[in-house]
């Protein structure tokens, strides 16, 4: 006897069949079109933070805008103040400042306070307490590194010497959020660093 094809009977069977295709279709389908979240790169750094201190390391921002003491063999930074500028309480270098003006010579004591043909100017205080950059929005230091500007301020007098940031301006802006990320991370120093002084030749 011939066995006979019962239609009713595979109807069920081809109907889970096509299901599972489509299913697997919708599932193939959606999960192409997941995006894939990357983590963030910051130059082999594993934080934005430690790329701005690598960034303000190799930069040498410590050599003008943190205090020296001397060591063994020298001069080497404070570490209990770091990037908190010249120290308010500092006495000034005790020079002619009229005759190195005329001759258009330099002199610094500590890094933080420099003496030349501008006048004298005195290392920023860097760390995040409100006598420094505590105040601040990431915008003031692009304005400082881009533009040269005094605390990044629309309208504020031009950053003096030796402050390289025309140097400094080829930072990107990566790289400048990532400095500003590792300076508001610092220990806040309360040190009111003095204005700077105009040359004597301008005194009258």
């Amino acid at each position: 006897m011939k066995k006979r094809f019962n239609f009713f009977l595979s109807v069920p069977l081809i109907v889970v069949f096509l299901v599972h295709c489509n299913e697997k279709k919708i599932e193939d389908a959606s999960t192409d079109l997941v995006p894939v979240l990357e983590a963030p790169s910051y130059n082999g750094f594993e934080s934005q933070i430690k790329l701005g201190e690598h960034l303000v390391l190799v930069g040498g921002c410590n050599d003008c805008h943190t205090p020296k003491k001397m060591g063994t063999h020298g001069p080497v930074l404070d570490s209990a103040l770091w990037l908190s500028g010249h120290p308010a309480q500092m006495p000034g270098i005790d020079v002619d400042r009229k005759a190195m003006e005329s001759k258009g010579l330099v002199v610094t004591w500590d890094l933080t306070e420099w003496v030349g043909p501008w006048g004298v100017s005195y290392a920023a205080n860097l760390t995040p307490h409100e006598t420094g950059i505590g105040t601040w929005k990431e915008e003031q230091l692009f304005k400082v590194l881009r533009e040269g500007k005094y605390k990044g301020l629309d309208g504020s007098r031009n950053i003096l010497p030796p402050m390289p940031w025309e140097m400094y301006q080829f930072y990107t802006d990566d790289e400048i959020k990532a400095i500003f990320a590792y300076l508001k991370s610092l220990k806040p120093v309360n040190n009111i660093v003095p204005p700077p002084l105009p040359p004597v030749s301008a005194v009258k």
